[in-house]
This record gives C-alpha cells, sequence and structure tokens, in this order.
C-alpha cells in the first residue's frame, strides 16, 4: 500500500504595507504552480528592510480583507505573536514542530530576496527545512552570488514532482507575472491624497479605515 502524498504547503513571507495586487497575483500563481496551500505570512519586526509603517494589526486587517472570498491563499500571523526579528528559519523550526518533518514545504521568495540568501540568519539550515521556490518574471534573472551557487548546484530542479517526493531540500524557480507594483507606490498614491485603484484589492478599498495608517506617512522614494 503506497503512503499517501502529502500536498505541499508554502509559506510567502513579508511586509504586506500594504498588501498588493501583485502580493496576491503572485501568490496566486505559485499555488497554482505548485498544486499547494500558499500561506502569507507578515513579518513582526523584518531583519531586512525597513519597519512598516502601518502597525501589525493594521497589517493584519488588511490580509485578511485582501483574502476574503477565495480559499487557496490563506493567512499565517505566526511571526506577529514572536518578538524579535522575524527570522525565517526561526519560523520554519516552529513550523516543522507544527506539521512534522514529512509534509513537503516551499519557502517562496523573491529573485531579489534570492539574490540576498547569503545575508540571512542561519541561511543554510533552510535547505533542511523546506524547498525554496524563486519567483522570477520573463526577462529577469536572479543573480546568485559564488556562495551560492555552491549551495543550489545539486539541488535546483524544474519538476514540481521533485517537491513532493522530500520535504525540503530542492530549488526550483516558478515564473509570475511581472506585475510592477510597489508598497511604496501604493504608499504615496495615498499619502497624497489619491485612490491607489487597480494597485490594491477593492476589500480595501471599500473600507477607508483599513489603509488610514497611509494617510499622513511621508512621500518616499524607491
Amino acid at each position: 500500500m503506497h503512503a499517501e502524498v502529502q500536498r505541499p504547503l508554502a509559506l510567502f513571507g513579508g511586509t504586506f504595507d500594504p498588501v498588493h495586487l501583485g502580493h496576491l497575483r503572485v501568490a496566486w500563481e505559485a499555488a497554482e504552480f505548485l498544486d499547494a496551500e500558499v500561506r502569507l505570512m507578515p513579518a513582526n519586526v523584518p531583519p531586512h528592510r525597513p519597519q512598516p509603517v502601518a502597525s501589525a494589526a493594521q497589517r493584519l486587517a488588511m490580509l485578511r480583507a485582501a483574502l476574503r472570498g477565495q480559499g487557496r491563499l490563506l493567512l499565517d500571523d505566526r511571526e506577529l505573536h514572536r518578538k524579535g526579528p522575524s527570522y525565517t528559519v526561526d519560523t520554519l523550526v516552529g513550523l516543522r514542530e507544527e506539521i512534522g518533518a514529512t509534509r513537503p514545504v516551499v519557502l517562496l521568495v523573491g529573485a531579489d530576496a534570492w539574490s540576498g540568501l547569503p545575508g540571512w540568519h542561519r541561511w543554510q539550515e533552510l535547505f533542511g527545512l523546506a524547498h525554496i521556490g524563486v519567483l522570477t518574471r520573463a526577462g529577469h534573472e536572479a543573480r546568485e552570488p559564488d556562495e551560492l551557487q555552491q549551495q543550489v548546484a545539486t539541488r535546483r530542479t524544474s519538476s514540481t514532482a521533485d517537491l513532493l517526493a522530500a520535504p525540503a531540500g530542492r530549488v526550483i524557480d516558478i515564473c509570475v507575472s511581472a506585475l510592477e507594483i510597489s508598497a511604496t507606490e501604493v504608499r504615496n498614491e495615498l499619502a497624497a491624497g489619491r485612490q491607489p485603484r487597480y494597485l490594491v484589492p477593492d476589500a480595501l478599498l471599500a473600507d477607508p479605515l483599513l489603509l488610514s495608517a497611509y494617510a499622513a506617512a511621508p512621500v518616499q522614494c524607491d
């Protein structure tokens, strides 16, 4: 009797300050490509970028509103309950304690984050805890420092079947739509008193309180 193949669980982290259609579209495409449950996971204290403008509670409320009405993308707020920097390795260790060692887990990272992976806290341990799905856009090739190339040379695959065959350890590129939307752009629209329609989910526009944190935010440059 064959063991039942477990559906992958994918994690997509970020500040989501605020969540926008670029976030949601790539998460949706990853869910379809991997046939996975994808959890959006807002960081509490992101260690590699400026601190969020909106509070944890505000970002959580925006994500809940954005994800309403569908069941493929879910919300995971575990990092918001942990003090200190939101190190991914700690998150994955905690997740493994919760779900066990056998279910395939895929950590979704953007191409820029992938290039900077050697700067992450205990980054080499990530491969023992999860597969990594690199979200790539057509015409944009992720740079890989020598240290990273050496680590992933034998881990690369183009087959999702390889991700099902083991709980962790492989690296796969996931081609996603090139929606050039940034959270900075959305915050600047709101700070200038403009409505960021077609940049954020309609659910965020329907409730003015959800985006109120950015009304007085200073205009920023990317």
